[in-house]
Parts: structure tokens; sequence; C-alpha cells
């Protein structure tokens, strides 16, 4: 994953015309750095960049990591951090697996690059350097793994740690929810049963449908789905409100039978692919992001069709479709326990800390709610941390207050 930091390249080609070295190239072996992704070659490469003592202070301002310190390059060590390279590409090989929440490949310790954020606001962008302290641990901790199953005939089941579920359709337990493949739905069988799995705040979980598609859905969402699909009819299920991660099984596997979703005011086609749709019912906009395979995208008689890395918008209000290029490994970092912000508004920031978190959020000051942050953070983090590195970055501008299930924006 190559975690672009706001500020660098504007700072590197602006401040400093450094040595012919192409800026575009070093902010990005930069970051990778940064995100402990960096090979061999690269730490060379920024090796014999840091050898200018220009850019030897453009490292210092900005970088703090296990291997070097803000006030002094005395303790950077390249023969160290490759070993420390090497040791973690064959611990990788010894150890690699699977993880539900970690399906794309992450750095193994990313480092909390709010600490090194650029804070924008009226008055442009400012470099800020934060001592990132150890705080005390806050009360509100993140969400976990929990879900409410309704059954076809109105009964709900609690999903949580060390509750299990089983019946003839499906096995559940803390952390997922698996239906058995025993078949589809004959044409003279009874009518389809239907399912829904809901995602309180402070939530996520993982579903397995009957035709082997993967779900993870986010904190605050719905999806409906049947317990067995019919047999040689479209497999519909779908995403009620919420954020949803898809792996859908292909339709070679299923007699050709597509696969489709509905949403508040859009449907999805799907041939086997991989995708995230957010769709949360208080806001008026539908983001779906591609990451592979191919999808068709429709609202009301306008379709489009998205490439891996394409991400579509559709607005309540309108018909239009529009299809952009994106980050793909920031659009579905929560699916791998991260929270990745691109010049996001503190508004925007909060509503995803909210849900997580299960939190009120009052801004006193409603200009507050346009200042813009880029960052990268663990999930698992506490948000007493997050919104110490948050505050840290603002200048002063910003100031959190927590009163019990509330945070206060002074």
């Amino acid at each position: 994953m190559l975690t672009k930091i706001e500020g660098f390249s504007i700072f590197i080609r602006n401040t400093y015309r450094i040595d012919k070295t192409d800026p575009l190239k070093i902010e990005r072996i930069i970051v990778k750095f940064l995100s402990r992704e960096s090979n061999i070659q690269e730490l060379d490469d920024l090796d014999v960049w840091l050898r200018n003592d220009k850019n030897r202070e453009i490292f210092n301002r900005f970088v703090k990591t296990e291997y070097i310190t803000i006030l002094s390059m005395a303790e950077y060590d390249v023969d160290k951090a490759k070993e420390a390279i090497r040791q973690r590409l064959k611990n990788t090989e010894r150890k690699r697996k699977s993880v539900r929440y970690g399906r794309m490949a992450v750095a193994a310790s990313i480092v909390l690059i709010f600490g090194i954020l650029f804070f924008k606001s009226d008055k442009g962008v400012q470099e800020v350097e934060v001592e990132v302290s150890e705080v005390a641990p806050a009360p509100i901790q993140g969400g976990f793994n929990k879900a409410i199953l309704t059954l076809d005939n109105g009964n709900e089941i609690t999903l949580e740690k060390g509750k299990e579920y089983e019946t003839g359709k499906a096995k559940g337990s803390g952390e997922e929810l698996v239906y058995y493949v025993d078949g589809e739905i004959k044409e003279n069988e009874n009518r389809p049963q239907y399912n829904y799995l809901t995602i309180p705040r402070g939530g996520q979980f993982f579903v397995q449908l009957s035709d082997g598609t993967q779900v993870w859905l986010n904190s605050e969402s719905k999806l409906k789905y049947p317990v067995k699909f019919q047999k040689g009819k479209r497999r519909e299920v779908e995403l009620v409100y919420g954020e949803a991660y898809f792996k859908v099984s292909p339709s070679t596997q299923h007699n050709g039978s597509e696969f489709h979703i509905f949403t508040k005011f859009q449907e999805v086609d799907v041939l086997g692919t991989e995708f995230n749709i957010k769709a949360y019912s208080e806001e008026n906009d539908i983001a779906t992001t591609l990451v592979e395979g191919r999808v068709q995208i429709q609202k009301g008689d306008i379709s489009k069709i998205l490439r891996p890395n394409q991400q579509s918008i559709i607005l309540s209000d309108t018909h239009a479709i529009a299809v952009q290029e994106v980050d793909v490994s920031r659009e579905i970092s929560w699916v791998n326990g991260m929270f990745s912000f691109d010049e996001a508004s503190l508004k925007e920031i909060m509503t995803v800390l909210s849900r997580w978190y299960d939190v009120e959020v009052v801004f006193e000051l409603t200009g507050q709610k346009d200042f813009v942050f880029t960052g990268v953070v663990e999930r698992a983090e506490s948000v007493g941390n997050i919104l110490h590195l948050i505050e840290g970055t603002s200048a002063g501008q910003v100031k959190f207050e927590i009163r019990d299930k509330t945070i206060l924006i002074k």
C-alpha cells in the first residue's frame, strides 16, 4: 500500500530543487519508508539523497520512525533499516496467512501518520511538527465484531463474542456468519426466505452467503439477502444502508446467474468481482469503488461500467453518474482495520469516528467543520489517542473534550 502524505511533493518541488532527483520518485520512496514498505534498493536511493544537507533538513523536519529522530540524523542507520526489511520479508514468508479484516496486504507496523500531518485551513497549508507522546488510554474504545441477525419470521439473534449460533442453514460465531452451500431453491419450492444482518454503531461483521459470496460490513450497516438463492434466477441482495465490501462468487459457478445489488437509489450488476459500496442513510450520495473485475452502475436510465481503481459517485437529487480514478487502498482501508483520510474535512472525519466509536459529536463553531486533514491511523487506537493526534496537528485551532459518549469540538 502506498500512502500519499499531503504536502510532501509540493514542499520538495517548490522549496528546494535538489540534485536533479525526480521529486515524485523521492516522494514515493519517503512515503514507502514511512509505511515500512520500502525495499533495499529504495533505501539505497534514499541514503544517496540524504547525503545532501538540504535534503537531510527536509527529512528531519517531517520524519520520525524507529530509525530516525527529528532532532538528529545521527541515529539514521541504512544498514539497520535494510536488515529489518530482510527480517520482515523472511517472517512474512514464514507466517503468511489470511485475515478476515485484512484481505489487502498492510505493512507490518504502519506509523501513525497523523504525527506528521499537514493541516490545511483558510490560511493555506501549514507544515506542523508534532511530538506524539504517550497518553493515558481513553475510556472510549473502538468497535468490535457484533451484529443482529433477523430471521424470516422476525426473530432476532445477537451475534457477538462468546455466542454461538447454528441451524440447518447457517453457523455463526462472534466474528462471522456462514450459510451452508446446500443447493438452490427450485422453481416448484416455496418462496425465498430472507434474513437481515444489522451492524450497529461501533461494530463490524463478516457474512458468507449461500452462493459463496463474501461480505464485510462496516459500522451502522444493514444487509438483506436470501437464505438460499433461486435456481436459474438472478442472485439479488440489498444493502439497505451503510457500507459493505463484496467479494462475489462468479456467475460461472452458478449457471450464469448474475449477482445484483440494490441500494437506496442505485443498482449494481456484478460478474465475479470485488468492490466496495458506501451508501449511508444520512448521506446524499453513494460511492462504489471497484477493486477487481467489472460492475455496471445504474440509476434510472443512466448506467456506467467501472474498471478496477475507479469509483462512481451518484447524488440523490440527480441521475448523473460521475466516475473518477481513486486510490483503492484508501477507499477500502476500513476492511484492513485502518482509517485513511486524504484531505478530509474534520466534519467527514468525525462522522467516520462517531460510527466506529459509537459517540455523538458536537461542533461549538461551524467553521471548524471545514478544517482539512490527511493521515492514516489504526482503527484499534482509542478515540482519545486519535483526537490527541488531530489536535496536535491543528496548530491550536482545534480542541477536543470528551464527556461520557459525546465529543465536544471547541
